[in-house]
């Protein structure tokens, strides 16, 4: 199986995240093989210029987050492959205790690769999640009881491009093996304190030994309700459009619509306006508040977002912060 030949990316300007994990290698290691076959392709019918001599413009990009002593080691593989490669390299710590959590890990590192995309005015950012990642995290959110939206969470979005979603880890293991490439283990993937872990390296390999076609069933399942769930946005989305503005929303229309429906369309407008990280409860608070709230309040979502209501919409507003933090 060629595997570059199934990445399905938009030519552009990227930052790539790479840990130093066999995934983001490999990946890493695919996008330059394709530059190095557009090149050549290029060079053969006689068009090169500056923008058509490459697929992809990489930023290779490296959070640290503090949580391992060798850590560092894994910066260093990184840094060393990026240069062999002639490609940009950054880096940033994020010195985060060993009893950090997962949630706490993943909104610092998708913080930093945001701001990487902001400075080098790259139209993404691509990362090596694969299709056992897709199992891993439905699984993981339907432990925590999750919504609609969790099912089916890890999926290319919002300039956050996820090329290897169809490829099982097996498939990129063997790549990397094949290549003869290096890459370093995260030793605290083998930690089973951590829920996603156990799921990882006990539950779904035993469902899949116990019961091959359950397995497929949750492939199938999780499948469904991402296609279910694009449906249902394009839906929302369209409503959306008709309000007012992006960030201003009818309040008669959340007061008449069932109240499970009125929840995903809040959920979707702070969605639209930057507003991701929210849980169930959250949103039911803001619902109902923008459902029962006196004209002239506010409601502060967080330290970035407050709701502002008159008598007839809700207005959303985004409070940009002054402070910044400069990349190592």
């Amino acid at each position: 199986m060629d595997i570059a030949k199934t990445i399905k990316i938009p030519p552009g300007r990227y930052v790539l995240a790479v840990s130093g994990g066999v995934d983001s290698m490999a990946l890493l290691d695919l996008l330059v093989k394709i530059n190095q076959s557009t090149a050549l392709n290029t060079r053969d019918s006689g068009l090169v210029t500056s923008d058509t001599t490459r697929a992809y413009g990489l930023v290779v990009a490296h959070f640290d987050h503090g949580i391992r002593e060798d850590s560092k080691l894994d910066r260093i593989l990184v840094e060393k492959l990026a240069r062999t490669h002639k490609l940009p390299f950054v880096y940033d710590e994020g010195n985060l205790s060993k009893d950090a959590s997962e949630d706490k890990a993943r909104t610092a590192r998708y913080e930093f690769l945001r701001k990487v995309q902001k400075q080098t005015n790259s139209d993404g950012i691509l990362t090596a999640h694969h299709l056992d990642d897709v199992m891993e995290t439905a699984t993981h959110n339907i432990l925590r009881g999750t919504g609609r939206k969790g099912i089916s969470s890890l999926k290319s979005v919002d300039g956050l491009v996820r090329p290897l979603l169809h490829l099982p880890k097996a498939h990129l293991l063997n790549y990397a093996s094949n290549n003869k490439l290096e890459w370093r283990e995260d030793s605290t993937n083998q930690d089973m304190a951590y829920r996603r872990n156990y799921i990882r390296h006990k539950f779904l390999p035993r469902l899949k030994e116990l019961s091959p076609e359950k397995y497929m069933l949750l492939q199938q399942i999780i499948k469904r309700h991402h296609d279910l769930n694009v449906a249902i946005d394009n839906i929302l989305t369209t409503f959306l459009h008709v309000q007012p503005s992006t960030s201003t929303l009818r309040r008669y229309d959340v007061i008449t619509l069932p109240h499970s429906v009125a929840r995903e369309l809040v959920g979707e407008w702070l969605r639209l306006n930057g507003k991701r990280q929210f849980n169930r409860k959250q949103l039911e608070h803001t619902t109902v508040a923008i459902k029962t709230a006196r004209t002239s309040t506010t409601l502060q979502l967080d330290s970035e977002h407050h709701i502002k209501f008159d008598q007839k919409h809700a207005h959303l507003k985004k409070v940009l912060s002054t402070k910044s933090r400069v990349l190592s």
